[in-house]
Protein backbone atom coordinates (compact mmCIF):
# COMPACT_ATOMS: atom_id res chain seq x y z
CA UNK A 1 0.00 0.00 0.00
CA UNK A 2 1.22 3.44 -0.79
CA UNK A 3 1.61 6.19 1.76
CA UNK A 4 0.81 9.86 1.35
CA UNK A 5 3.01 12.71 2.52
CA UNK A 6 0.98 13.40 5.68
CA UNK A 7 0.86 9.68 6.50
CA UNK A 8 4.65 9.50 6.30
CA UNK A 9 4.97 12.67 8.38
CA UNK A 10 2.77 11.19 11.10
CA UNK A 11 4.58 7.84 11.02
CA UNK A 12 7.90 9.66 11.46
CA UNK A 13 6.49 11.46 14.51
CA UNK A 14 5.21 8.23 16.01
CA UNK A 15 8.57 6.53 15.43
CA UNK A 16 10.34 9.45 17.10
CA UNK A 17 8.01 9.40 20.11
CA UNK A 18 8.43 5.62 20.42
CA UNK A 19 12.21 6.00 20.12
CA UNK A 20 12.19 8.52 22.98
CA UNK A 21 9.87 6.34 25.13
CA UNK A 22 8.99 2.92 23.76
CA UNK A 23 6.33 2.36 26.45
CA UNK A 24 4.45 5.63 25.82
CA UNK A 25 0.82 5.41 24.83
CA UNK A 26 0.63 7.77 21.83
CA UNK A 27 -2.60 9.68 21.33
CA UNK A 28 -3.77 11.93 18.51
CA UNK A 29 -3.16 14.87 20.88
CA UNK A 30 0.47 13.80 21.31
CA UNK A 31 0.99 13.93 17.54
CA UNK A 32 -0.80 17.29 17.22
CA UNK A 33 1.36 18.69 20.08
CA UNK A 34 4.53 17.36 18.43
CA UNK A 35 3.57 19.07 15.18
CA UNK A 36 2.81 22.31 17.05
CA UNK A 37 6.27 22.29 18.63
CA UNK A 38 7.66 22.05 15.10
CA UNK A 39 5.50 25.08 14.14
CA UNK A 40 3.30 22.90 11.90
CA UNK A 41 -0.45 23.49 12.13
CA UNK A 42 -2.68 20.47 11.60
CA UNK A 43 -6.26 20.14 12.75
CA UNK A 44 -6.90 17.46 15.38
CA UNK A 45 -9.56 15.91 13.13
CA UNK A 46 -7.14 15.71 10.20
CA UNK A 47 -4.48 13.98 12.29
CA UNK A 48 -7.08 11.59 13.74
CA UNK A 49 -8.38 10.71 10.28
CA UNK A 50 -4.87 10.02 8.99
CA UNK A 51 -3.95 7.94 12.05
CA UNK A 52 -7.15 5.91 11.68
CA UNK A 53 -6.35 5.42 7.97
CA UNK A 54 -2.86 4.22 8.92
CA UNK A 55 -4.58 1.78 11.25
CA UNK A 56 -6.83 0.46 8.48
CA UNK A 57 -3.74 0.09 6.27
CA UNK A 58 -2.15 -1.89 9.13
CA UNK A 59 0.78 0.48 9.70
CA UNK A 60 -0.57 1.39 13.15
CA UNK A 61 -2.56 -0.44 15.76
CA UNK A 62 -5.21 1.41 17.72
CA UNK A 63 -6.04 0.34 21.24
CA UNK A 64 -8.07 1.67 24.12
CA UNK A 65 -6.99 2.46 27.66
CA UNK A 66 -9.99 3.57 29.69
CA UNK A 67 -11.97 5.94 27.49
CA UNK A 68 -9.04 7.07 25.32
CA UNK A 69 -7.57 5.57 22.15
CA UNK A 70 -3.84 5.23 21.56
CA UNK A 71 -1.66 4.15 18.64
CA UNK A 72 1.57 2.22 18.09
CA UNK A 73 3.43 1.52 14.87
CA UNK A 74 3.36 -2.05 13.65
CA UNK A 75 6.50 -1.73 11.52
CA UNK A 76 9.66 0.27 11.96
CA UNK A 77 10.97 2.83 9.50
CA UNK A 78 13.41 0.41 7.86
CA UNK A 79 10.69 -2.16 7.15
CA UNK A 80 8.47 0.42 5.47
CA UNK A 81 11.43 1.89 3.54
CA UNK A 82 12.26 -1.60 2.27
CA UNK A 83 8.66 -2.11 1.12
CA UNK A 84 8.72 1.29 -0.64
CA UNK A 85 11.97 0.43 -2.43
CA UNK A 86 10.59 -2.94 -3.50
CA UNK A 87 7.50 -1.21 -4.91
CA UNK A 88 9.70 1.38 -6.68
CA UNK A 89 11.78 -1.43 -8.19
CA UNK A 90 8.70 -3.26 -9.35
CA UNK A 91 6.83 -0.23 -10.73
CA UNK A 92 9.65 1.65 -12.45
CA UNK A 93 12.66 -0.62 -12.92
CA UNK A 94 11.15 -4.05 -13.75
CA UNK A 95 12.62 -5.37 -10.50
CA UNK A 96 16.16 -4.46 -11.55
CA UNK A 97 18.21 -3.30 -8.58
CA UNK A 98 21.08 -2.36 -10.87
CA UNK A 99 18.69 -0.24 -12.96
CA UNK A 100 17.64 1.65 -9.84
CA UNK A 101 21.26 2.11 -8.74
CA UNK A 102 22.27 3.43 -12.17
CA UNK A 103 19.33 5.84 -12.10
CA UNK A 104 20.28 7.12 -8.64
CA UNK A 105 23.93 7.51 -9.62
CA UNK A 106 22.94 9.45 -12.74
CA UNK A 107 20.50 11.68 -10.87
CA UNK A 108 22.92 12.25 -7.99
CA UNK A 109 25.62 13.39 -10.42
CA UNK A 110 23.08 15.78 -11.98
CA UNK A 111 22.13 17.13 -8.54
CA UNK A 112 25.76 17.76 -7.65
CA UNK A 113 26.32 19.62 -10.94
CA UNK A 114 23.30 21.91 -10.42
Amino acid sequence: MSLGTLEIEILNIIWQIQKDDEDKNISVSDVVDYLSHKKIKRAYTTVKTVMDRLGSKEYLIRYRVGKKFYYKSVMDKEEIAKMAIEKLLSNFFDGSESGLIKFIEKEFVNLVKD
